[in-house]
């Protein structure tokens, strides 16, 4: 039987050049602790009121060398890693990391889709809890800009078994698609407007709820606003932002409800 949390975002790795001021940065503005990870001293695990969601760790050399740039990654669980490496090579992705086994951990690997947006896949070796989503500080929006999000789309519902579960027309900028497993929804997908000078890539959002004070906190300690805030179609809103690393993540405030 398969796990129920296949498909589902459970984990989101923070890869700086400065993981020390990356920490201060995100205790700041989101109110992320850090914890040491038992079996690797070296990988701080964040830490948001439901426990650890993600890690960080400093860009290695060779991968700055090659011009990675600092970055989240978001990790999708699945049934095998090798399958699923396997599945998209064949649906025209790439494999950037092979399979690697994670001593007491699970498996994971680094593929990009067609377009060149980059995903990790992880099957952990025992149980992950999933997080609420809706509580502050967690991650709770995966969205794709990409320059095809009809064959992105195609391809992470072959990959991942995701859903379509609304679109709305957003006039000139084309379709936004939220997708999902089963009802729930994960994220969004939108092809990149005409001249937006970016490559396709996920962009993950924290929730928060002041996201003026959060952003406040945010570019006093040296983030740059890429897009917005602004009012969203949820009632919410959001703000897109670089940390002072250059690492794109963004920030989401629900509608207060009545």
């Amino acid at each position: 039987m398969a796990n129920p949390n296949n498909g589902n975002f459970v984990w989101y790795e923070h890869m700086t050049g400065d993981a020390k001021a990356a920490v201060a940065f995100y205790a700041e503005v989101v109110g992320w602790k850090t914890q040491p990870f038992a079996e690797a001293g070296d990988y701080l695990m964040w830490v948001g009121s439901q426990g650890p969601l993600g890690g960080v760790m400093k860009l290695a050399e060779d991968a700055a060398t090659m011009g990675a740039k600092p970055s989240w990654m978001g990790n999708v669980q699945v049934e095998d890693v090798d399958a699923t490496a396997a599945l998209a090579t064949k649906l025209g992705g790439k494999v950037y990391k092979e399979p690697t086994d994670i001593p007491t951990v699970g498996r994971f690997a680094v593929l990009a889709d067609p377009q060149g947006a980059a995903i990790a896949i992880f099957r952990p070796n025992g149980s992950m809890a999933l997080h609420d989503n809706a509580k502050e500080g967690e991650f709770c929006w995966n969205e794709l800009v990409t320059s095809d999000s009809d064959a992105a789309f195609k391809f992470y519902a072959e990959l991942f078994g995701w859903k379509v579960i609304h679109e709305m027309d957003m006039g000139a900028m084309g379709t936004y698609r939220i997708y999902g497993v089963g009802e729930k929804q994960l994220g969004g997908m939108m092809t990149a407007p005409k001249g937006m000078p970016m490559p396709p890539m996920w962009i993950y959002y924290v929730g928060t709820n002041d996201l003026e004070a959060a952003l406040a906190r945010a570019t006093k300690m040296g983030a740059k606003v890429i897009n917005g805030p602004m009012d969203v179609p949820d009632g919410g809103r959001i703000v897109q932002l670089t940390d002072p690393q250059g690492a794109m993540f963004a920030l989401h405030m629900a509608a207060k409800k009545n």
